[in-house]
């Protein structure tokens, strides 16, 4: 296995480019939104009881829209404490397709894009003081792929929160291999 950076690691065989992409290290910050998630899940559990208590419909519709903003920050925050701590991409390219698979831990949907069909293949670049870069930053936030193609009329993508540096060098190590198996197949 070969790295580029700290968490992309690939083999490069002759038949197939297998591409591993590990979470962001944060360090100690992950557990510190495993702290937050507890005391958030009990917020949650807390305020959940009180649907339970003699309540006028008033207080009870801001009950669940507490509830409701609660869930949502519950699922972000959870799904991305499950990506910081078990998340990994699967690329691998052979002959005829491209496999993306986003997992988290042993679970995750692996989709298969034919080569011939792939166009439009680039890397989707931020500004570096835009506010989206900021909020990229954020160890709360899943981040956006910074590698994307055209497939079939649909934008699909690859490549969450990489730096901008193992962006290029990856995305120049599977353009060149879909373009070599193309010639191949031509």
């Amino acid at each position: 296995m070969k790295w580029i950076g700290e968490r992309i690691n690939f083999k490069d065989q002759k038949d197939k480019l297998t591409v591993v992409i590990l979470p962001p290290k944060v360090g100690f910050q992950r557990y510190l939104m495993l702290i937050w998630m507890v005391f958030w899940l009990f917020v949650g559990a807390v305020v959940s009881v009180q649907f339970f208590g003699e309540y006028s419909q008033k207080e009870k519709l801001v009950l669940f829209v507490f509830m409701s903003f609660w869930v949502y920050f519950a699922v972000r925050v959870g799904r991305s404490l499950l990506y910081l701590f078990f998340g990994r991409e699967f690329i691998r390219i052979d002959e005829n397709a491209l496999y993306v698979k986003s997992a988290t831990g042993k679970y995750g949907a692996s989709y298969q894009y034919f080569l011939e069909n792939i166009t439009k293949f680039q890397l989707v670049t931020v500004k570096e003081n835009s506010f989206q870069a900021t909020y990229e930053n954020a160890p709360w936030v899943r981040g956006t792929n910074k590698l994307q193609f055209e497939y079939m009329g649909k934008t699909r993508s690859f490549g969450r929160k990489l730096l901008e540096k193992d962006a290029e060098i990856l995305f120049k190590l599977i353009t060149k291999r879909i373009e070599q198996y193309l010639r191949r197949k031509n």
